[in-house]
């Protein structure tokens, strides 16, 4: 499976999360009579967030109608953090506000030219400006959760599990917190070291974002694996990923999700059978639903 099978399957795996192929109408809500209005959700893009390395970062937020404040969803493209864009999520962002969350699609520095821990650095920043302008964007800021696609879910379950690492925070709002609530992965790298056993994947995918190869230096890997930072306080956690997938093996969340739930964790890995690195159709609705529900349980609901 070539390097592309990341973009080629980012709209596929994308939309999994809202219920509709990306070029599908947003379906407009509903008035108190049960009568269809406009849909109203303010989009705000191309905000800049941070300067890293000379490197200006961006992020689109979507915001829907009224006073709020709302849970947020930070999200993160996929691309084997050296491809992918932001804007591949921009229909996606404008379908989630719809549901009364502000959704939110992170830049993050790309591979090879920016080597780990660039990427994590980013998407911590990311939360931490969200959190610090939470009034600007109508935010509950004790009320955000990530959602990652492949690359990007990997982002989001270090969002998640990991703590206060050396080197992985940089750029402005220090002083404030990037914790998240929840995570949503869909099928993302959570043990880098298994690729050491599949030389071809490793040179494609890993080489390029960690300079380099598992036997040559553990160490690296296992610090960006989030099944390393598994701990009882981790937030709760769903997992999606295909049985049939390629290029991140199911092996990956199924050790993840072993590892949450034996430290007792609130975790859910929902394998879907058959799938590769994404789906569509009737398993696509379904998945969007499970995403959905996760989110609104844990960004929601607050008793």
């Amino acid at each position: 499976m070539s390097r592309y099978a990341f973009v080629l399957f980012a709209p596929l795996a994308v939309s999994a999360l809202v219920g509709a192929r990306p070029e599908d109408p947003v379906p407009a809500p509903k008035d108190d009579k049960g009568a269809k209005r406009p849909l109203a959700v303010k989009v705000s893009r191309d905000v800049l967030f941070d300067t890293i390395d000379d490197t200006r970062l961006y992020l689109d937020v979507a915001v829907p109608e009224g006073d709020g404040p709302f849970p947020c969803v930070v999200m993160f493209h996929g691309g084997a953090w050296s491809m992918g864009s932001r804007k591949d999520l921009s229909n996606v962002i404008e379908m989630v506000a719809a549901r009364r969350f502000v959704a939110v699609s992170a830049s993050y520095r790309l591979a090879p030219k920016h080597k780990f821990p660039a990427q994590i650095q980013d998407a911590r920043s990311a939360v931490r400006f969200l959190r610090a302008k939470s009034k600007d964007y109508k935010i509950d800021s004790d009320c955000i959760g990530t959602c990652g696609f492949s690359a990007g879910g990997h982002l989001a379950l270090l969002l998640g599990l990991a703590g206060k690492v050396e080197g992985w925070d940089a750029g402005a709002n220090l002083e404030t917190s990037c914790k998240v609530k929840c995570v949503v992965d869909f099928f993302g790298p959570a043990d880098l070291a298994l690729y050491g056993k599949t030389p071809g994947l490793e040179d494609a995918y890993m080489v390029p974002v960690f300079g380099k190869q598992c036997k040559t230096d553990p160490d690296i890997y296992k610090k960006a694996s989030p099944v390393t930072y598994v701990t009882k306080d981790a937030p709760p956690v769903l997992i999606l990923h295909g049985t049939f997938d390629l290029v991140v093996p199911i092996v990956h969340s199924e050790a993840l999700h072993k590892k949450l739930k034996d430290a007792g964790a609130s975790a859910e890995l929902i394998p879907v059978r058959g799938a590769g690195h994404g789906w569509e159709g009737k398993t696509l609705t379904r998945t969007t639903e499970d995403a959905l529900k996760f989110l609104e349980t844990h960004l929601k609901d607050k008793k």
